[in-house]
Formats: structure tokens, sequence, C-alpha cells
């Protein structure tokens, strides 16, 4: 059986609230061993036993369609948002799903993993998802921040977002730019995607194509994007 025909309904059964009631209620109580116990259990019970041919499948290797960058923030897990499923999304996650521009001698961690998907496993797409309330972009607003050793030096990366949105919507309120930035960064980082030749190789060779994505988590809406060769949002679905 292929593995996109377990991606339904039988294998995202919603969780009972017995269960939801005992990973996130009673287990704040418990120390953190008993708690990674306890989540595993119920994804070996639910997950792992039930759907052998999957997993045995994903024991063979992986050949995942999606490199996906999200940020580190605990509240955007794109298995949980994007519902992926084990073996669909080679993933990523940093402060504000940042992808920085190519360099040979910087942000080695993000170009190996950008080389080793697009070259290795040939996936077919590259999603970055931003999302609302993004710390990292509020840290954008208020650079410098005392006592930040890494931080501010990541998130300037994204500068050129806000920089666009100040000038072009400066008479908006903050909350409005906030999330005009957050969006924006993702197409910086959809340019900086265009910096990796093996990237601009696969697009050029149409196997490859860039997508941008922003999770609202206060209304529960998803907005998703495409990029061409010059990085230039297509539409919004």
């Amino acid at each position: 059986m292929e593995m996109n025909s377990y991606c339904g309904e039988e294998v995202n059964e919603i969780i009972t609230s017995d269960v939801l009631k005992r990973l996130n209620g009673e287990c704040q109580e418990l120390e953190s061993v008993e708690r990674l116990k306890i989540g595993f259990e119920y994804f070996k019970r639910e997950k792992f036993e039930k759907y052998p041919e999957l997993f045995s499948k994903l024991a063979e290797g992986q050949a995942p369609k999606f490199l996906v960058f999200a940020c580190s923030d605990s509240r955007v897990c794109p298995s949980h948002i994007i519902n992926f499923q084990p073996g669909e999304a080679f993933m990523v996650r940093n402060i504000a799903n940042i992808v920085p521009p190519y360099d040979q001698l910087k942000y080695s961690e993000t170009g190996a993993a950008i080389e080793y998907a697009v070259v290795h496993l040939k996936v077919q797409e590259i999603v970055i998802i931003g999302h609302s309330f993004c710390g990292g972009i509020q840290a954008l607003l208020t650079i410098p921040n005392d006592g930040d050793v890494f931080i501010d030096k990541w998130i300037k990366i994204v500068m050129p977002a806000r920089k666009k949105v100040e000038a072009e919507n400066g008479d908006l309120d903050p909350a409005e730019q906030l999330t005009l930035i957050e969006k924006e960064a993702v197409n910086v980082s959809l340019e900086n995607l265009l910096s990796y030749p093996f990237v601009r190789e696969s697009l050029e060779n149409n196997t490859l194509a860039l997508k941008g994505g922003y999770y609202d988590f206060v209304n529960g809406t998803f907005e998703v994007w495409g990029a061409n060769c010059s990085g230039s949002p297509l539409c919004r679905v």
C-alpha cells in the first residue's frame, strides 16, 4: 500500500478527552521522563502498531515530498497544523522560520539541510511557514535587544522585510505591521533560497517548487502562496 493512502482520518484519530487529559493535564505534575514515556506509549499503540506496513516501508528509507521550514515556536508544529504523516516532510525548525542566504562559511547547518533535501532526497517542494505573533519577528522590531548573544544577528537576516513594510505601510497600527512583516519575512527567505545553486538548478529543471505559508493560530487560518524564480508571490489560496 502506498504511504499516502495512510494519510487520512484513520491514521489521524481524534485523541479522546481522557487521553488529552492524561497527556496535557495530569502529565504537568509528572516528571519529564514519565511524560515522554506516556507520549511514546500512545504513539506506539495508536500509530506504530496499527499501521505496520507504513512503518516497515519507512524503515527501508525516506522519500519525502516536502522540505519544510517552520518556526521553533511550540505552538506551530507542522505535523499538527498541516497534518503531515511520518515520511512526508523533511523539516527544519529555527527562530522565525528563516532561510539565510547561501554562504559556505556561515549557516552551514541550514545549507546542509537544504542540500540534503534537494540533492539527495529529491524533494518536490520547499515550504516556508510563518505564523502569527512570532517572537523572532517581534524581536526584529526592537533591535538591539539587551543580553541577546545570537538572536539579534540571526533575525537581522530578514531585516529587509521590516524595512519594506515600514516604507510601504508605515501608517498602519503596530499589530497590522507585525502581521505584514511576518509574511514578508517568508518572502525574504524564499528569495534567499534562490541563492543556493542546487535550488535554482532544480527550479530551472522544473523538479522543484517553492511555497510560502502563514499560520494564524488566533483565528485558525492558513494561507499559502507560490513563488516564481524571482521570488515574487504568485497566488494565495
